[in-house]
């Protein structure tokens, strides 16, 4: 059960998450008009999220929607949002905070992108992180699964602003799972090259070298960016390019990053186990350790104390 003092802002104030209430009409609900944001903490403090505003300013730029308030005043609130509710959250846990953007209620905000923004609707709020239920994956690695769902083209909609409208991704998860229990779908695009998952991006380490595939195709994730300039630092050639089933299959390493999973080791692509065995590989583990040195603390500990005693 949420906690009953939580609060989120709202339309221009702090309220009690249990007192908001978003219209039946609001095209958010109505049209996944809307754009959306996140980041999570690491012992309450936000990461970079100062690089999630600058993201969800350009998704409501490509999307034409006025939230009515600017880059600062979205990360004062956010921050707000932080301060207060991260002290409600049990021991060794942390939170995704989000803020959410709509276009308003249906007949408010005009959709040639010219009104004042008074119309829209903004939220921003915060929940925990599901550690107990993603701990394995930093014992086992995940098992990602590519079906027959292709992503969206860029040339329809472009998969680099973050909106609502998550249902392309939710129909290649649905048969993901369907498939093998517990996986994570990365759709392939219309050539059968890997390109995300539902808040997800993969890598391919093959002889050293360090691939992803290209922004035009994906969203570009916050920890994406931050692998690739990890990378650099670490004198691990990266680079971003088409990548397809037979460099998965047959990659030395695998591994997804996103905001709450940060890098997470793949152990399998369609069953077939990414080579070597060893989860997480050493080019994936020198990354992993740089990230957790990057945030202020071993996020891979913080999942695995989550698994059940035994396990």
């Amino acid at each position: 059960m949420p906690d009953e003092n939580l609060v989120v802002f709202f339309n221009g104030s702090l309220k009690l998450e249990s007192e908001v209430g978003i219209s039946i009409r609001d095209r958010g609900y109505l049209y996944g008009d809307a754009v959306f944001d996140a980041t999570r903490t690491f012992n309450g403090i936000p990461f970079k999220l100062r690089e999630h505003i600058h993201r969800l300013y350009d998704s409501l730029r490509y999307m034409r929607i006025d939230p009515g308030m600017d880059p600062e005043a979205m990360e004062h609130w956010s921050l707000e949002v932080v301060a207060h509710n991260y002290p409600l959250l049990p021991p060794n846990q942390d939170m995704w905070v989000m803020q959410r953007i709509s276009r308003g209620v249906e007949g408010g905000q005009p959709l040639d992108g010219n009104g004042e923004g008074d119309h829209a609707t903004v939220l921003i709020e915060s929940h925990a992180i599901p550690f107990a239920s993603r701990a394995s994956l930093y014992r086992d690695g995940a098992k990602v699964r590519t079906p027959s769902v292709p992503r969206i083209p860029p040339r329809f909609v472009s998969p680099r602003a973050k909106t609502h409208n998550y249902l392309n991704l939710i129909l290649g998860d649905l048969e993901a799972q369907g498939v093998e229990p517990g996986s994570w779908a990365v759709l392939l695009d219309e050539n059968g090259n890997l390109t995300e998952g539902r808040g997800s991006n993969i890598f391919l380490v093959k002889d050293g070298q360090l691939s992803t595939p290209k922004g035009q195709f994906v969203l570009e994730g916050i920890t994406r960016d931050t692998v690739l300039s990890l990378a650099t630092g670490l004198d691990i050639p990266a680079m971003e390019r088409d990548i397809d089933l037979f460099d998965a299959y047959t990659a030395d390493e695998a591994f997804l990053t996103s905001t709450s999973l940060c890098i997470c080791p793949v152990s399998s692509v369609n069953g077939t186990a990414v080579a070597g065995g060893l989860v997480p590989g050493p080019v994936t583990q020198r990354l992993m350790s740089a990230f957790s040195d990057l945030a202020g603390m071993d996020y891979v500990s913080q999942y695995l104390v989550h698994l059940p005693d035994g396990a």
